[in-house]
């Protein structure tokens, strides 16, 4: 039980605030670049699966299935992104794996679907392009749709360490997520070693460092779902819309 207030956690999460603000800028970067390209690509993809007459419907809906059944594989996936790519400790290691997730291009498709088809023939008969109905028709149309998606896009990107841990090595380049969870591995060591006697006058907060980064990192994660929230309970029933 807690005894009396105490910022010790907090003072060792900022011993080297330069490298916080650091970790913090890298999320923040490839949360909002990988959220942005990943609702363009998916809801490009959704519409065009959208469309009983796009002759390619059947194969692309049918490889979106068949990725979330079954993976490449760890080894497959890490030779392909360090030996193929060449993405070892690139920013973009950290954005392309989400780029296109098969269960949100499906849940955009069920929206796009139930769109009104009547307004989409209406502006094919005034001339409009098939891109200038998806920017200017169907995607103002869809914005419970792409804030629902979009707020579980930033939800993965600002939660990943797993991709950080991977294909990583800079530490200029790692983001909060994997700065925190190696703040708290050096901690546990510490901790471990001073009870062995190894190391002597360490004392680390390790339960309280725990909710410390919890408090830290979940700020910006908040405010976005304060801003969302007005499309996430429409937005959430898309799935049980036919597809």
């Amino acid at each position: 039980m807690p005894q009396n207030f105490s910022l010790a956690a907090y003072k060792y999460l900022f011993l080297d605030p330069d490298r916080l603000i650091r970790a913090y800028s890298v999320t923040i970067l490839v949360t909002a670049v990988g959220t942005m390209l990943g609702l363009l690509v998916m809801s490009m993809l959704a519409f065009a699966l959208s469309r009983p007459e796009f002759k390619w419907r059947k194969p692309f809906s049918f490889l979106l299935i068949f990725t979330m059944l079954f993976s490449g594989g760890l080894v497959p996936t890490y030779l392909l992104m360090t030996q193929v790519l060449h993405l070892k400790d690139n920013i973009l290691a950290l954005i392309l794996p989400y780029l296109v997730v098969p269960w949100f291009v499906f849940i955009l498709r069920s929206f796009f679907s139930n769109l009104p088809q009547e307004i989409l023939d209406v502006a094919r008969v005034d001339g409009a392009s098939e891109w200038r109905i998806f920017f200017q028709i169907v995607l103002p149309l869809s914005t419970p749709a792409l804030a629902t998606v979009g707020l579980f896009m930033i939800l993965l990107y600002w939660n990943d360490w797993w991709l950080s841990l991977l294909y990583i090595n800079d530490p200029n380049l790692f983001p909060l997520q994997y700065l925190l969870y190696a703040i708290t591995r050096n901690a546990e060591f510490l901790t471990s070693n001073a009870s062995t006697g190894l190391l002597t006058s360490v004392e680390i907060p390790t339960q309280t460092l725990r909710m410390a980064m919890v408090v830290v990192a979940m700020g910006p994660i908040a405010i976005a779902f304060l801003v969302l929230q007005k499309y996430f309970t429409r937005g959430a029933l898309i799935g049980s819309l036919k597809g």
